[in-house]
């Protein structure tokens, strides 16, 4: 591993202990309940984890990436499912912390870093994913009000949160016609869909967001008209940081599992670790997930740098420990044999959760296309 400061190293303890005692007892459960834990993340707010890379004037962490990326290992390793709430809360937070006023930073982030009120991101529709600057969901000005109309669909956290950050048309001018309003769960207009059955993230609820005839104040802009589209870009570059961490966790999860397994069992006359081929298969796991770790990393310095090479390395960061997370789920489950295929040994849980990881935050398609252009484009 990375060698980490003794700061990052009592962080680290300190989450771990929280995930180990407080979450991973019950992941199994509120994944079969489908259960949204608002109390635990409540408690999880309390330690910090509501605003981990937000200014602490307004009672943030003051974290770095890096450090996020610590912290969203622990947390996935006991439930990846929250752990990836956990970081989409994180990425409303920072947006409005980073693109605010100071008057809009003191209105909603307290509250928002402690967890007590949790936020959603709303960028996608059904007709606009990957091609973010096509969606349709329209604000038109109406006095000192906005007039909001459409549908985000994929909304984690939606309906149990108290506000909505969403990207929506203020003009026809493409991707510079967009702009970001925060909408709160009491407005008139607002509405959500049915609670979407899904393969996975059970322990969070995902559910269109719906606005009809939603009337916003214009002080609920963040920025200006048309920095929209530019906000949401930067929110997603941590956003692919932290849900490359959640799938770490997952993956981490997964390995030392099958490592157990390994050794506890026995075929054919022998423990099953004296196969050759599957001590390969474990190896490859580590390898795949140490090397992604380390990518992790550099791309989170480069995000807290500011370096201009950020967006090709969270973009790659994002694809290759998304693709090595679920593959040590996999890999795990496929070692585990009949026993991984059941609920109670949590493998198959971690490959439900981590699935979808290769799809959100811009899908693995989406990551090797930014890596390309800019190579082509140079």
């Amino acid at each position: 591993m990375l060698r980490i400061t003794e700061d990052q190293q009592a962080l680290v303890e300190v989450v771990r202990d929280f995930a180990t005692e407080r979450i991973a007892p019950h992941a199994l459960t509120w994944d079969a309940e489908k259960h949204f834990p608002v109390d635990v993340l409540a408690e999880a707010g309390k330690l910090g984890l509501g605003g981990i890379y937000v200014d602490e004037a307004h009672g943030g962490a003051g974290l770095e990436r890096k450090d996020a990326v610590l912290i969203f290992e622990e947390l996935s390793k006991a439930d990846p499912a929250l752990a990836a709430y956990i970081s989409i809360h994180n990425m409303v937070v920072w947006m409005i912390d980073s693109f605010g006023s100071d008057e809009q930073r003191a209105k909603w982030v307290p509250e928002l870093v402690t967890m007590e009120d949790l936020g959603s991101y709303c960028l996608t529709e059904p007709g606009a994913g990957s091609d973010a600057a096509s969606l349709t969901t329209r604000a038109v000005r109406d006095g000192d009000d906005y007039v909001l109309n459409g549908v985000k669909q994929f909304i984690s956290g939606a309906g149990a949160s108290e506000y909505y950050v969403v990207m929506c048309r203020t003009a026809d001018t493409g991707a510079k016609g967009i702009s970001t309003l925060v909408v709160h769960q009491d407005t008139p207009g607002l509405s959500f869909g049915p609670k979407e059955k899904k393969m996975g993230w059970n322990t969070q609820p995902t559910r269109q967001v719906i606005f009809e005839d939603a009337r916003v104040p214009v002080a609920n802009r963040l920025g200006e008209e048309g920095d929209g589209f530019h906000i949401a870009m930067k929110g997603l570059n941590g956003g692919r940081i932290n849900i490359g961490a959640c799938s770490l966790g997952g993956g981490q999860a997964s390995l030392e599992k099958a490592t157990a397994y390994l050794k506890e069992r026995t075929a054919f006359g022998a423990p099953l670790t004296t196969k050759q081929s599957l001590v390969f298969d474990l190896a490859e796991m580590d390898m795949n997930l140490e090397a992604a770790r380390t990518l992790l990393m550099r791309a989170a310095d480069a995000l807290d740098r500011q370096d201009p090479d950020t967006v090709r390395l969270c973009a790659m960061a994002k694809k290759v420990a998304t693709d090595a997370g679920f593959e040590a789920a996999n890999t795990s489950l496929q070692l585990h044999g009949g026993y991984g295929y059941l609920h109670e040994y949590g493998v198959e849980k971690i490959a439900r959760d981590l699935r979808v990881h290769q799809i959100l935050e811009g899908s693995n398609e989406i990551m090797r296309l930014i890596v390309g252009r800019m190579l082509v484009d140079g």
